[in-house]
């Protein structure tokens, strides 16, 4: 038994991904077939939809299919809702009708750019569903209302099979995706507080690359609830390891800038920092113990160091001690949540979570609106060509330049993603050739052509698991069911598929032209406006008219940081530049607002030094604070002790990037 469970282990990952691929892959077309049967027995117009919907909202996890399915349907009934009011209005003025269409695309782009969760998929397919339906019917305004309601049938049939077959056939819990990536986030955290004692130069900006793993995880916790888990008594715990976490990262530079700065510590700061140390590679049983004795003995040390400060460098030894603390502290209480999430048990006690914050998405209305009116000239001019050419299959054209609009308008390079999908429905117009004029023509019952369709689709269908060859898989999964008209009877009509194909690839080909000059968000552009947004926070908060806690302005940081460090491999400046000022930036913050909301007698010296915070001249304001730590030394009570600490930070943080 012991060989075999060790044999599982051991299987490579590449081939557990391929295992789960083929699977999803079997799972996704069991769904297509079914939701394909149910539409043909129910007599609907375009059955084919019902497969696309399959396709479009199958998800490797449970949680994510669900959701992504629930979201889904939401923004069908509302693009299609807002397709039968805006198309009758303006059937008379088919330029209006194209602008207004237009405008509602855009509007839901806009609002799925703001929301930035998996929530802003409802809001892709309001937009998407109202290009596919709306752009054909602006010619023929008619049928719009019955072709909605067919729509939406079709749309319904395919989530409700995608879901029950990804519910109820092998179901993949994200669940356990998302504790398998918390273990290893919380191990990366210990190693990078271990690296920082230890002196490693890098030690300082690599926690910010915690803020990626941050990001993941939210991604899976917002499906967790849809994945019929026990998800009710840790959600709060969730959000409350993502505060810890994002906390750690500034308690882990605090540390590593301290450290250099005090030369050599006393005898008895060295070994706890040593114990410290031991206890970080420490792993198991009996470390929850550990780290009670460990924060004992800094309490024990922060009462005498502070009692006998004389001095700033004893004041920054202080300080050092109390971060020290509170990194054993945080990583304490992560492990305990992480233990209360993985058993689905609520928490007690000092870890009563109802105040967390979770994670804070950073919103960029400008930079939004930018692309949303970079995607109005693109459809609207698309439209144009389309009315004014005459153009048969023009509003097909139109409807698939909108969807592209909406589908990859999130990406600051969409080019690359939607050529990936013109290599994939390059391959789909192929196939879907294929089988309409050499296997359809022979299949006469729908068990033999599920066989004959099996193939491509359990091929296309692997692909689409794997994130490298996801849209190119799109492309041929997408593409397929369409061009092979699949009815309640075969209808292959060359010219109709050639027409088809055509519209298809030059919208697409448009769009990657049209979409690289006007959507494309340079990374240097986009670095510099984060970093802008975030001095500008520190303005307001040296005003005092930044309203916000600490923990929200933090995990704020770490979503900016999250959006910065994929950018910084398009950048053409300095990685490490460019997280220095982002890590200053969130240090300096915090300082002034920590000093700004503390009640001290030197209110009036603390506002003189806002005043020259940003004075020329960073190492006389630093010896203006020292100065003014040493006036409060030693710290009596934990009141002075605050204000000296509060101090001690915005000294270090004034160090600054280009002033180390």
């Amino acid at each position: 038994m012991n060989k075999i469970f060790s044999l599982h282990v051991h299987i490579p990952a590449a081939l557990r991904n391929d295992a789960g691929a083929l699977i999803y892959s079997a799972k996704s077309f069991a769904a297509a077939m079914l939701a394909y049967y149910l539409a043909l027995s129910i007599g609907l117009e375009r059955p084919s939809w019902a497969i696309i919907t399959v396709y479009i909202v199958s998800q490797t996890s449970v949680g994510a299919s669900l959701s992504r399915s629930l979201y889904r349907l939401a923004g069908t009934v509302a693009g299609a809702s807002a397709t039968v009011v805006i198309v009758p209005a303006f059937a008379n003025t088919p330029v209006l009708c194209s602008a207004v269409l237009t405008g509602w695309i855009v509007f839901c782009l806009w609002l799925s750019l703001l929301e930035r969760t998996p929530r802003a998929y409802a809001f892709v397919l309001a937009g998407y569903t109202a290009s596919l339906i709306g752009f054909p019917a602006v010619s023929d305004p008619g049928g719009i209302f019955n072709v909605a309601i067919v729509r939406v049938q079709e749309i319904a049939i395919g989530i409700f099979c995608a879901a029950l077959i990804h519910r109820y056939v092998l179901p993949a819990r994200v669940s356990g995706q998302f504790n398998t990536k918390l273990s290893q986030t919380l191990q990366a955290a210990r190693g990078r507080v271990a690296d920082t004692l230890a002196g490693k130069p890098d030690a300082a900006s690599g926690p910010l690359h915690l803020a990626l793993a941050l990001q993941f995880l939210q991604g899976i916790s917002h499906h967790i609830p849809y994945d019929f888990a026990l998800s009710a008594p840790v959600r709060q715990a969730r959000k409350a390891i993502h505060d810890r976490l994002a906390r750690l990262v500034i308690v882990n530079c605090e540390l590593h800038d301290r450290l250099p700065a005090i030369g050599t510590l006393p005898a008895d700061a060295q070994a706890l920092m040593g114990d410290v140390q031991a206890w970080l590679a420490a792993e198991g049983a009996g470390t929850s113990s550990t780290a009670d004795a460990l924060r004992l003995r800094c309490a024990l040390l922060i009462d005498r160091y502070a009692a006998q400060a004389q001095a700033f460098d004893d004041a920054l030894q202080v300080s050092f001690i109390r971060y020290l603390s509170d990194a054993v502290a945080l990583l304490q209480q992560c492990e305990r949540l992480s233990g209360a999430i993985h058993h689905a048990k609520p928490v007690f006690g000092e870890m009563q979570t109802r105040a967390a914050k979770g994670y804070v998405f950073h919103r960029d209305p400008l930079t939004a609106a930018r692309t949303a009116m970079g995607a109005f000239a693109i459809i609207l001019s698309g439209c144009l060509v389309w009315i004014f050419s005459a153009w048969p299959d023009g509003g097909t054209a139109v409807s698939i330049l909108g969807v592209c609009c909406t589908l990859f308008g999130s990406f600051d390079t969409p080019a690359p993603h939607i050529v990936k999908y013109i290599i994939g429905s390059f391959w789909g117009v192929v196939i879907s050739l294929f089988y309409s004029f050499a296997l359809l023509p022979l299949v006469s019952d729908f068990p033999v052509l599920v066989a004959v369709l099996a193939p491509a689709y359990l091929l296309a269908g692997s692909l689409q698991a794997r994130p490298p060859t996801t849209f190119m898989a799109m492309g041929i999964t997408l593409t397929l069911p369409i061009l092979c008209e699949l009815g309640a009877h075969y209808s292959g009509d060359f010219a109709v598929a050639v027409n088809t194909a055509i519209a298809l690839f030059a919208a697409t080909g448009f769009a990657v032209i049209s979409m690289s000059l006007l959507q494309t968000v340079q990374a240097d552009g986009a670095i510099t406006r984060l970093l802008n947004l975030c001095q500008r926070d520190i303005r307001r908060s040296v005003k005092g008219t930044l309203r916000v806690d600490e923990t929200h302005w933090i995990n704020l940081m770490m979503d900016r940081t999250a959006l910065l460090l994929p950018r910084l491999q398009r950048s053409a400046r300095a990685p490490e530049q460019a997280l220095n000022r982002l890590l200053h930036a969130l240090r300096l913050g915090l300082s002034v607002m920590h000093l700004r909301r503390s009640n001290t007698p030197s209110g009036r010296e603390v506002d003189a030094l806002f005043h020259r915070l940003n004075a020329a001249d960073r190492n006389a304001l630093r010896e203006r604070i020292a100065a003014l730590i040493e006036r409060h030394l030693p710290a009596a009570d934990e009141h002075s002790r605050q204000f000296v600490f509060r101090l001690v930070d915005l000294h270090c943080a004034l160090r600054g990037p280009d002033h180390g």
